[in-house]
């Protein structure tokens, strides 16, 4: 992995973190979208980006919690070109190893079925019985 900086932020530039999202497929434009990434960056107890010497962000990654006992790691990201050099991994390896030092006991994620394995190399394993759930979505 050629050097990566990783950084705790109570804020990022917005057209940063909307590449990330348009990176991972998940970005959606509309005329609020970009208007909430402020306040999602400062209500998540733990948003980390990864950025090169130079100042580029490639990578970013949150965790939501009450910050006590249940914790949920979401949005890791890593720019395509990025991708493949560990940056996604470490990311996770320091989301993680926030909330550990933060004796929640309780740290789960919701993985994308062609991400399982990515999780899983990184200590985290399927919660059997259980099935996610969003609000308002049919199938």
């Amino acid at each position: 992995m050629q050097e990566v900086l990783f950084e705790v932020v109570s804020s990022a530039p917005v057209e940063e973190i909307v590449a990330l999202y348009r990176s991972g497929g998940w970005w959606e434009e509309s005329p609020e979208a970009r208007a909430i990434i402020p306040a999602m960056i400062r209500g998540s107890f733990c948003f980390m980006v990864a950025r090169l010497p130079g100042g580029r962000t490639v990578g970013m990654g949150r965790v939501i919690s009450d910050g006590s006992s249940d914790a949920y790691v979401q949005d890791v990201v890593v720019l395509q070109s990025y991708r493949g050099q560990g940056i996604g991994g470490e990311l996770v390896r320091r989301l993680t190893a926030f909330c550990r030092e933060r004796k929640i006991p309780w740290i789960g994620l919701v993985a994308e079925p062609d991400t399982q394995g990515f999780y899983e190399r990184l200590g985290y394993g399927q919660l059997a019985g259980y099935q996610p759930m969003l609000y308002g979505k049919r199938p």
